[in-house]
């Protein structure tokens, strides 16, 4: 059953209902693989590149720089380790920063057991990085920068463009996690001036299981499979037609939607915040300051552990989230907040709430309420709240 008011658009999308019609019907009548030569076969890669020059609209770039992969984690994976692995040098050395998805930090952790040596650059307590610290963390042997567009539990959106002419300028490509800030804001590679882009279609309202990556042309890059030389030798295994037409369609209605979008979500983002911190005490927005992607709050509620006020919100028919889907169940508080100064206790009591296409004033207004009871009932609970 269907929670009735979504508040976790960050974790995930709900199919468009555009999207999905064109996905099924690819589904139902395009069944032919895009590498054969016979009929059937064509009509499916004449899907299929339509769709990546719809993507590649999207993302203000050459089709031939835009390859399908299975999702978001899977194009960080293949921006990583294909760029880390296709160095010469014996020694390596990547620059990442402390508040960076799983799918990036799990895959330098995995660098770092192979020998490849990892610098984490800290952030302040707005949530963005300083580019100067991104530069002193760069060696003679530094082979890859990877930093995020915006951070999927603040929604702080980082300095990229500038993280990005310290690369071009030292000679070091640099990757870009765009997958929160894709369809949010502008995500334009070729602008920022990145040599690789994440992003993932189930965060921009097409199904779970199709992504794509950016490659700068010319930027030099390892496949993590082999097999055939689909997508230009750079990811082997038969193409997924109906994901891929599913974003495409999914990039071309978030493009157009975008300042308009943007606009009504900024809107209900600073409603939602005025609204919980004139109807509860003792709370703090997270990167309240910071430029940030239009759609993301996030809330430290003193005295109240945030799984017990999802679970609260949950009865009441909201669903929110305390950060990262790709972390719920971990016994450990956000890392994010905790590169941003905060305790581990402060850490635990934070919520993030996520905007999107389905809400609006009145499920603002009611989520509010939902949050003022919940809050005010599990603080009489807690031995943690000290307030008066």
């Amino acid at each position: 059953m269907n929670t009735p008011f979504y508040f976790d658009h960050n974790a995930t999308t709900p199919v468009a209902p555009e999207v999905l019609e064109a996905m099924v019907s690819v589904m139902a009548e395009v069944y032919g693989n895009a590498s054969s030569i016979h009929r059937t076969g064509q009509a499916a890669r004449q899907k299929l590149e339509t769709a990546r020059r719809q993507v590649a609209a999207f993302l203000g770039c050459d089709s031939k720089e835009i390859v399908f992969t299975s999702g978001g984690t899977e194009a960080d994976n293949l921006a990583i380790l294909g760029a880390v692995r296709s160095s010469q040098r014996p020694r390596k050395h990547v620059v990442t920063t402390a508040i960076e998805h799983a799918a990036v930090l799990n895959t330098c952790a995995w660098l770092e057991r192979e020998g490849v040596a990892v610098t984490y650059v800290p952030v302040g307590a707005d949530g963005v990085v300083d580019p100067s610290d991104v530069q002193r963390a760069l060696r003679p042997d530094t082979v890859l920068i990877s930093v995020m567009h915006a951070n999927n539990e603040t929604g702080a959106i980082q300095p990229v463009a500038e993280i990005a002419r310290i690369g071009r300028e030292a000679g070091i490509p640099v990757h870009c996690d765009g997958v929160q800030a894709a369809g949010k804001v502008e995500a334009k590679p070729r602008e920022l001036g990145v040599d690789f882009y994440s992003i993932s279609g189930h965060k921009l309202y097409a199904p779970k299981g199709i992504g794509a990556l950016y490659i700068r042309a010319g930027a030099k890059l390892e496949p993590l499979l082999h097999g055939g030389r689909h997508e230009q030798g750079r990811r082997p295994g038969t193409e997924n037609v109906a994901g891929a037409v599913a974003l495409g369609h999914a990039a071309e209605l978030a493009q157009s939607r975008l300042a308009s979008e943007a606009r009504r979500l900024s809107e209900l983002r600073d409603r939602l915040e005025r609204g919980i911190e004139a109807a509860v005490p003792h709370v703090r927005i997270v990167a309240g300051r910071s430029p940030r992607v239009p759609n993301t709050v996030n809330v430290v509620f003193d005295g109240v552990e945030g799984e017990a006020m999802v679970i609260a919100l949950d009865l009441r028919g909201f669903a929110v989230s305390t950060g990262s889907a790709c972390s719920s169940g971990a016994v450990e508080p956000s890392h994010v907040l905790m590169a941003m100064g905060m305790s581990r206790k402060e850490a635990r009591s934070a919520l993030r709430f996520s905007l999107g296409h389905s809400n609006n004033a009145e499920q603002v207004d009611a989520l509010i309420e939902a949050i003022a009871e919940s809050v005010s009932h599990l603080r009489k609970l807690s031995p943690d709240y000290a307030h008066a």
